[in-house]
């Protein structure tokens, strides 16, 4: 199944973004730690092309750890600057900079030797809606600069933003491709946040999450809702969770909208655990070493 989604603001934001990439130094490209490959859209390699680049894994704090390393470690293998942060405690942020003019060392070089000095660094700051690019310019900066919002579209225009003496970032609507051909991918990023739930399904976005935990983070479903049997059919499982959090229809029903809800905002919110949806083999199905610490 194929899954369209490509609304008009961004197609112009693409355009936008490939007329404003000759006027930056670099790129800080921003990937969910929680599904880094679902979240990296692939027409960001058409329009960066060879602009140095660094792949932040936002997000980490409600990311699972072990997974984090393991994909850090892939994008360093394949030659990536990568760096784990996270915009609400301020962890990696500080580091931005130093690695930024690491990576444009040699121009900055050069123009200091045609007498061209305090030149600021221009980055721009790619992802897909709601990865976190507007709360991480605000760390940067040390101001409210940008807008923030737990659902995709809230940036849509471009902005110039200082940060410190020696960095001025981009500012750019989130970006997506327009379809997506692995169901999988669309599910993932709708469970992120990153498309809007009219796109897919609730029940079915509930459905899958719950099914990729009862496999692979079972323990976590038992805590948070008390189920019985947490590795049990995700059908089964979402109504269980309904039951327990009172999302009832008259005559008994379980009310399906509403327990996916649930389960998606406690996936959001952390109050899951720290959870990832995949890792780099296998096109993101993979097993962890540690029992129960790997979807």
């Amino acid at each position: 199944m194929t899954i369209q989604w490509f609304p008009g603001h961004m197609a112009k934001a693409r355009r936008q973004v490939e007329e404003k990439i000759k006027q930056v130094d670099l790129v800080l490209e921003l990937l969910d730690a929680r599904l880094p490959l679902s979240s990296r859209n692939p027409l960001i390699d058409e329009v960066v092309k060879d602009k140095p680049r660094v792949i932040l894994l936002t997000k980490s704090d409600l990311a699972d750890p072990e997974a984090t390393s393991v994909w850090s470690e892939a994008f360093r293998k394949d030659g990536v600057k990568v760096l784990p942060i996270d915009t609400l405690s301020g962890i990696g942020i500080k580091r931005i900079p130093a690695i930024s003019r690491e990576l444009v060392k040699e121009k900055l070089v050069r123009q200091a030797q045609k007498g061209i000095q305090h030149t600021r660094i221009r980055a721009m700051v790619l992802g897909v809606p709601n990865v976190g690019k507007s709360a991480l310019i605000n760390r940067l900066s040390g101001r409210s600069v940008a807008k923030t919002g737990d659902r995709p579209g809230v940036t849509r225009a471009q902005q110039w933003i200082k940060v410190g003496d020696g960095m001025e970032l981009l500012d750019t609507p989130g970006i997506l491709w327009p379809k997506f051909e692995d169901k999988k991918v669309g599910l993932r990023l709708a469970a992120s946040g990153a498309i809007k739930e009219e796109i897919l399904p609730i029940e079915e976005i509930g459905l899958y999450l719950l099914s990729r935990l009862g496999q692979y983070y079972p323990s976590n479903l038992k805590e948070r809702y008390k189920l019985e049997d947490p590795s049990a059919d995700g059908l089964v499982l979402l109504e269980e969770v309904g039951r327990r959090r009172g999302c009832m229809r008259r005559g008994g029903e379980v009310d399906l909208e509403k327990a996916a809800e649930v389960v998606l905002r406690d996936f959001r919110s952390g109050r899951l655990g720290r959870i990832t949806l995949e890792l780099p083999d296998e096109g993101g199905d993979y097993e962890l070493e540690s029992e129960g610490n790997g979807p």
